[in-house]
């Protein structure tokens, strides 16, 4: 059918309004000849971001800083968790994490009908006709703002099961790429089995795309090699070893010849289908060099000796079924360890974590993670356990509501206990990962109108977005000034970055000797961050001129709505009228296009 002849007899009839008209001229438009399709459902969370801007509200009073002063702040990772919706919380940190997030984990709701997954504050059943648009509204709204997030390098991660694994993976392809995706990874869940079904459902999925397949390294998404197989048995000087069978699947020719053992005499070829992995000139090099190996008592097929040094630097390869590692049963049981009592329904496992944080940051130990459905908290806690293990400096960020107080009673309490020690159900003291500080933030909100007063009033509250985006929470203003009743100013600093905020542009000039002073005392050769407050995009470049070579200037709010307008929703939601015979439609049928 031809398109634009279609829309020219829908302009011409008659017996509909002009709104039924618009709207079937825009079914029309919008109309994808291949892949996921559906109804786009508002959201309340998404409404209020169409008059309000999020920002970040540090509840100083849960923070739990280390305070021992033999380590440096650098060393010690600052984690966050923010109470609020994740679609707010997502907004905020494109600001603070924009193209800064190496690695994304999310264990969304599953959508199995079960009371498991809160469209505007109710429950969607299997009963309900658009449960899968709601599901994929819900999705995609945050895995566009997650794209963004994330490093040229990043991965994400993504557990899901059968409900919804099919639309998942349609919507990751027409979101971040089908070219990107890395692996679709089963995990077995559950070691028990279900009578109660046809099959019993013994595992889940876990999607894994690249936001750039292109700039990814193979040999960095690896794992840390396990070392218990490692032995010296010979007393090789180049150390421990293991050793690999010589023959690789293939035919070719130039890579098939018979070996002798020099043991016994015995005449060995490579197995049916099989070849050798090297030519004969460089076996013998191998050989001569003591790499080849004929088994334990020397007399079976040859083998070739993996140093030990190399193996741990290449990394093992993951393969995409997880069998061997923990179920949902035992992240049940290390939460009641920590908690004394069952506060939460089928926590992640600290192994399954644990599994992905190496694959994805092995040779990154510096990485930013991030989890936007935290639940219990166990990214957190896999973050600083493999931290400890591996002397890493990762840093997680970690957002979820406070449904039934899950994240004050149950992730933060998580994770409060494991950084202080705690005594688990079993009695016995369990030693605290105390070189971590976790901050508590909460999203609040202001008004998206651009008054003065209204850009005034933004600047004030995104102080605490400034010590997130530069990981910078120690406020040194006193140090500078005696002046208590001031509040024009604010001066931040620790040992890697230092930035200072100034509230009033009338006291642009007031500020250069702060900034002399402080670039004085800094102990890198980092530029100075000098935030200032703007009615528009100009930074007052020229009134810096004193101390432009010592400082990055940056305009407020400018930088905020910039930040913001790629992802926030248009202020006025265009309405679209819904036809009577639309609730006839099957779910997922077509898509309407309410911008």
């Amino acid at each position: 059918m031809n398109k634009q002849d279609l829309l020219q007899k829908i302009k011409k009839l008659d017996s509909i309004s002009q709104d039924e008209r618009a709207y079937l001229i825009n079914l029309v438009n919008t109309k994808k000849k291949y892949g996921l399709v559906w109804e786009d459902k508002p959201e309340d969370v998404e409404e209020q971001l169409r008059e309000n801007l999020p920002v970040l509200k540090e509840v100083k009073e849960k923070a739990i800083i280390n305070n021992d002063v033999t380590l440096s702040a650098v060393d010690v990772p600052n984690h966050i968790l923010i109470e609020g919706d994740n679609l707010h919380a997502l907004t905020a940190l494109t600001f603070t994490h924009e193209g800064k997030i190496d690695v994304i984990y999310i264990d969304p709701p599953y959508n199995t009908g079960n009371k498991d997954f809160k469209y505007n504050d109710s429950f969607v059943d299997k009963e309900d006709s658009y449960r899968h648009s709601k599901w994929l509204s819900f999705m995609d709204k945050r895995l566009r703002i997650a794209k963004r997030l994330l490093s040229e390098t990043g991965v994400i991660f993504m557990s899901i099961d059968d409900n919804e694994n099919a639309q998942l993976k349609l919507l990751c392809d027409e979101i971040i790429g089908e070219i990107n995706l890395i692996s679709d990874i089963i995990w077995q869940s559950r070691k028990s089995v279900s009578n109660d079904t046809f099959v019993s459902l013994n595992h889940n999925y876990t999607l894994v795309y690249a936001k750039d397949i292109s700039k990814q390294n193979k040999n960095d998404f690896r794992l840390p090699t396990s070392t218990e197989k490692f032995l010296n048995s010979d007393n090789d000087e180049r150390g421990a070893w293991v050793a690999d069978p010589f023959d690789a699947p293939n035919l070719r020719p130039n890579l098939t010849y018979a070996i002798i053992n020099p043991n016994n005499g015995k005449e060995f070829w490579p197995p049916k289908g099989r070849c050798w992995r090297t030519g004969e000139e460089e076996y013998l090099k191998f050989l001569a060099d003591n790499r080849i190996v004929f088994g334990k008592k020397g007399e079976t097929k040859p083998q070739l000796k993996r140093f030990l040094d190399f193996a741990v630097e290449k990394g093992a390869t993951s393969i995409s079924i997880w069998s061997d590692i923990e179920t949902t049963t035992n992240g049940t049981q290390q939460l009641e360890e920590i908690l004394g009592s069952k506060l939460f329904t089928n926590p992640k496992p600290l192994g399954l974590l644990d599994r992905i944080l190496k694959l994805s940051t092995n040779q990154n130990k510096k990485a930013n993670i991030l989890d936007f459905f935290a639940g219990s908290g166990t990214t957190l806690h896999a973050t600083m356990a493999l931290n400890a293990e591996d002397g890493g400096n990762r840093q997680c960020i970690l957002v979820t509501n406070n449904e039934n107080n899950i994240c004050e009673e149950v992730t933060y309490e998580r994770n409060k206990r494991v950084i202080e020690g705690y005594t688990n159900a079993k009695g016995v003291a369990v030693e605290g990962l105390k070189n971590n500080n976790l901050r508590y933030f909460k999203s609040e909100y202001v008004s998206r109108s651009q008054t003065l007063k209204n850009k005034r009033a933004l600047t004030l509250v995104a102080t605490e977005l400034l010590c997130i985006k530069e990981d910078c929470y120690s406020e040194v203003t006193s140090t500078y000034t005696t002046d208590k009743k001031q509040q024009w100013l604010k001066i931040f600093a620790n040992t890697k970055t230092q930035f200072v905020v100034i509230y009033d542009d009338t006291f642009i000039e007031n500020s250069l000797s702060f900034i002399e002073q402080l670039n004085n005392d800094k102990q890198n050769k980092e530029k100075i961050k000098v935030y200032v407050f703007s009615n528009g995009q100009y930074p007052y470049t020229e009134d810096f001129e004193e101390v432009l070579p010592l400082i990055t200037l940056c305009a407020l709010p400018d930088a905020i709505y910039k930040a913001y307008q790629h992802v926030l929703p248009k202020k006025q939601r265009k309405n679209v009228p819904v036809l009577e015979d639309d609730s006839a439609r099957e779910d997922g049928l077509f898509a309407e296009n309410n911008e």
